[in-house]
């Protein structure tokens, strides 16, 4: 198995990392995205939209770092991670569209600016950060996960862009319940950290 990534690259680290929490070896193939390697014709074989990550497994191949969670769990048999009743299964859908909407458009794209110059109107994307960093507070005041009484593939969703929101100029000190539970995702067997870069907030801090 082998997952294309890029180390700065919040949507590979879910994919990276859940591999590790799952115990599945991978071989990581990193992309150099400064070089263009996403838009050459042997990725965009890969991956036509020429974005990180790609999961290949054998003769499989899948892109978008949401599905590659869902296969991995799929192909491990691990309905604790993604479960099979349609409560279960509808409730950590509902926050892989979070992290396929507010939190990329939020935490994501507020790092963005600051790590690789990306042109979003940087308070706007701020805004929309603590938007969803209130919401998820409010979701985590009495639950320990978002989508079950156990982890799921929804935390894994979440975690990286959260962790690393700091480097949008993002701060998270105002929040507990969303500080305790990215603690708790490190603290789970198999766990990897998200690169960290000395932007925004960080630099500051270091």
């Amino acid at each position: 198995m082998k997952i294309h990534h890029h180390p700065l690259s919040g949507h590979a680290h879910r994919a990276v990392l859940f591999a590790s929490l799952l115990g599945l070896p991978a071989e990581l193939v990193e992309v150099d995205l400064a070089a263009g390697a996403h838009k050459k014709p042997a990725f965009l074989a890969l991956n036509p939209f020429g974005q990180v990550p790609v999961l290949e497994d054998g003769e499989v191949v899948i892109a978008d770092s949401n599905a590659i969670l869902v296969y991995l769990a799929k192909k491990a048999g691990r309905s604790d991670w993604l479960p099979e009743d349609a409560q279960g299964a509808a409730a950590v859908q509902r926050w892989l569209s979070v992290a396929a909407g507010e939190l990329a458009y939020g935490p994501a794209a507020a790092r963005l600016v600051t790590v690789f110059g990306a042109a979003f109107n940087a308070e706007e994307v701020i805004q929309r950060a603590h938007l969803l960093l209130g919401r998820l507070e409010q979701h985590l005041a009495k639950r320990d996960w978002l989508a079950a009484d156990h982890p799921t593939i929804a935390d894994v969703a979440v975690y990286s862009y959260l962790a690393r929101a700091p480097e949008g100029n993002v701060d998270l000190r105002g929040y507990p319940g969303v500080q305790g539970f990215l603690q708790r995702i490190e603290a789970l067997p198999g766990f990897v950290p998200f690169a960290q870069t000395a932007a925004g907030l960080m630099a500051a801090q270091a």
